[in-house]
């Protein structure tokens, strides 16, 4: 019986509500996991891509998660990992230097053994280049008992699916027993062509519809060949607590009520997310959010239903308004150049009068990477660079390594 540990969307640095706190506990879930890994003595320890949240993380970031994969070095635990959208770029990716550093394993199309597993992998690709691929994979030794698929996309028969899974299992040429999922950040598995296909969920709440306990997968591998040797569980990691409380205002209800309700829970390091829907009177969210926090919330955030549909028709919930921008700035499938201009403005720590200098920079490398001739474009003019996606987990859907190629793309090419 060979058991790994299957995990991944960790998005280590995201300093959700931009509370350091919030940002410790990304991290603090994936440590977690590492010391189950470790206290199982698993064979391996899979990632299906979203490491990080972010393209650049921080030092205190890299340093945390250099210390936790160093501990799984040291208790002779492989990390096998594929790059997600959040964490890609188009040069090395972090999990190359983990990998230089012997801390990791990138996943590919050669196949990796653990023990008498075969395990691959398939970064994330954009919609755009998904028709190109040719999902060809080195066929593994005549003794493997299963081969496994570790990658990261909203995949079919999932909740936000823009990639078959039924067009990978069929155009791959090789059977795979089970497909190993990151990107969608709910828990789930299904069965397709007999293949068990299967998304962990990611080990922290990215947001506040995550509502969801979180954790990761359990899989183990028998010696029975195939798919029915192949077992898969859900196991929980423990995260700070979200409240969510849901006010109906009745006519000539208003702040009162809504603190009635609120005081009913217990508080305590919580983020707490208050939804307001009914008939009620006005409500100002900054009181109800003050109020939370004297009662020991470490975050709160009051969304008024009623507000947003009178004014727009969009769905977005203010109590992430981080998330909401994220998705809204996904939608307009910016070029990777906007992207960072957006990154630096949003989100970068440094001065006003520095973000000037750093966006004009920014922009004279953009344009210095634009190919002189339309020929030496390695992405056709009805294949855009960045694809809008809907996830989820609010990801930002940018492309790796974009390669010229003469047709197909293979896997290789994406790394």
């Amino acid at each position: 019986m060979t058991r790994v540990i299957h995990t991944g969307d960790t998005h280590i640095g995201y300093q959700q509500y931009h509370s350091a706190e919030r940002r410790q506990d990304f991290l603090d879930a994936f440590e977690q996991v590492v010391d189950d890994a470790i206290e199982m003595d698993v064979a391996a320890l899979v990632h299906a891509g979203d490491l990080f949240h972010d393209r650049r993380p921080e030092l205190p970031d890299l340093l945390g998660t250099l210390n936790a994969l160093r501990r799984l070095a040291g208790a002779d635990i492989p990390f096998l990992a594929v790059v997600g959208n959040h964490e890609s770029t188009r040069g090395g990716q972090w999990l190359d230097l983990f990998e230089r550093l012997d801390l990791a394993t990138r996943l590919g199309s050669e196949p990796v053994m653990v023990d008498s597993a075969a395990i691959y992998g398939l970064d994330h690709v954009p919609v755009s280049r998904r028709e190109d691929l040719d999902y060809e994979f080195t066929p593994p030794s005549d003794d493997v008992t299963q081969s496994v698929l570790v990658s990261h996309g909203l995949f079919t028969p999932f909740a936000h699916a823009n990639w078959e899974t039924e067009t990978v299992l069929a155009e791959s040429n090789i059977d795979f027993d089970a497909v190993l999922l990151g990107d969608n950040h709910e828990a789930g598995i299904e069965q397709v062509d007999e293949t068990w296909v299967t998304y962990c969920g990611s080990t922290e709440r990215a947001s506040a519809s995550e509502r969801d306990g979180r954790g990761y997968n359990v899989v183990e591998f028998s010696d029975e060949p195939g798919p029915s040797g192949v077992d898969i569980r859900q196991r929980s990691v423990k995260t700070r607590p979200f409240v969510f409380v849901s006010v109906d205002l009745a006519e000539g209800e208003g702040s009162s009520r809504v603190r009635e309700q609120v005081r009913q829970y217990d508080l305590d390091e919580a983020v707490v997310s208050v939804e307001i829907l009914g008939d009620g009177d006005p409500v100002t969210p900054a009181n109800i959010e003050e109020f939370a926090l004297d009662r020991g919330a470490l975050v709160a955030r009051v969304t008024d239903r009623r507000e947003i549909e009178t004014e727009t028709e969009l769905s977005v919930s203010f109590a992430d308004p981080d998330a909401a921008v994220d998705e809204k700035i996904r939608e307009l499938e910016l070029s990777e150049t906007a992207l960072d201009i957006d990154e630096t403005v949003r989100a970068s720590k440094l001065a006003d009068s520095n973000v000037r200098e750093a966006v004009s920079q920014l922009v004279e490398d953009g344009v210095e990477d634009e190919p002189a001739d339309p020929a030496d474009d390695p992405v056709s003019d009805d294949q855009p660079e960045a694809e809008s996606e809907t996830a989820g987990d609010k990801s930002t859907d940018e492309p790796a390594n974009e390669p010229a190629t003469d047709g197909q793309l293979s896997l290789e090419d994406l790394q």
